[in-house]
């Protein structure tokens, strides 16, 4: 189904006149209509009517862009498309928020509805200039630092330290309160946790509202997220408590995510933690012995769902009781 876009705002942010049907894209570039449509969906966008005038100059130059990576051999066709679903969920997830904070702002200055279209407009071509430019830059940053990462790695399986923490009684407290505090606890809590965990030496893998997926190359690391976040969300007023799951042993990297029994291993030990508890795996807790940073204590055996029984110990700081 095809966007309504009666008061301009579309043609703004694409910032070009939508002049062609997917069929004349296809043909531009010179390719079937359906292998087109396999990378406009690999993209995260939906296929439109056959006679939809959707698409802009720049859609033409995207689909040859991806085309010619394919033709000059950088990359086969279903790397490519694999490339473009990175994209497309990284860059939906950006503009969906985007977008919020857009509403946002127009809600706290008070525009009306009506006077909302003029206002998108207005921001859009204030805005829109100066976020391609930080886009550009942030991926070339980032894309510096993974490449120097595993430029040398077998990044099929890698040995890494896998951590999980979630908010305890999340679903309950969300009945609880309002969107609008339920939206700001969200924030809080993963701009707090991502913080941490990079300022700390980790990575965040990812965030799904309630909870954050972070990893570190060496278990002390791991450890030291782990207990930061439960002792920082001790110390909010308004903020849950934590509880965190850790485990290390080989991982499989794949576009930026990560699986594998490891990671299952510390989401389902997670879920076993007491709250403002940090609960690690044998293997994690043996690469920590000797480190006097950390206590360990034992804990009863578990039956962990689908890995068995195990005995896992919680991680605390030298000297706390």
């Amino acid at each position: 189904m095809a966007p309504v876009d009666g008061d301009g705002v579309l043609e703004t942010f694409l910032r070009a006149p939508r002049r062609y049907t997917s069929h004349q894209v296809a043909q531009m570039a010179g390719v079937p209509v359906y292998r087109a449509r396999r990378f406009w969906r690999a993209l995260g966008f939906a296929n439109v009517a056959d006679d939809a005038v959707e698409f802009t100059d720049s859609d033409v130059e995207a689909l040859k862009t991806l085309l010619g990576m394919v033709t000059s051999g950088v990359y086969d066709e279903e790397h490519v498309l694999l490339l473009a679903r990175s994209l497309g969920r990284a860059t939906t997830q950006l503009a969906e928020s985007q977008a919020e904070l857009g509403v946002e702002a127009l809600d706290q200055a008070g525009v009306p509805l009506a006077e909302r279209p003029r206002a998108w407009r207005r921001r859009a071509e204030r805005v829109v200039p100066d976020l391609a430019r930080l886009l550009v830059y942030a991926w070339q940053r980032q894309l510096a630092v993974a490449a120097g990462r595993i430029a040398d790695q077998d990044m099929s399986a890698v040995r890494l330290s896998v951590g999980f923490a979630d908010l305890v009684a999340f679903t309950r407290l969300s009945r609880q309160i309002t969107a609008v505090e339920l939206a700001r606890l969200i924030d809080a809590f993963e701009g707090r946790s991502a913080d941490i965990v990079m300022s700390t030496g980790g990575r965040v893998i990812k965030t799904l509202g309630d909870s954050v997926l972070f990893v570190a190359d060496q278990s002390h690391v791991a450890a030291e997220i782990g207990l930061r976040l439960v002792e920082t969300h001790k110390r909010g007023r308004d903020m849950p408590e934590l509880r965190v799951g850790l485990a290390s042993g080989p991982v499989i990297w794949r576009m930026g995510d990560v699986f594998g029994t490891t990671v299952n291993l510390a989401s389902r030990l997670t879920a076993l933690s007491l709250p403002g508890t940090v609960l690690a795996d044998p293997e994690l807790a043996e690469e920590l012995e000797g480190d006097r940073a950390f206590r360990l204590r034992a804990v009863d055996r578990l039956s962990v769902r689908g890995l068995g029984e195990l005995a896992p110990f919680t991680v605390t700081r030298a000297g706390s009781h």
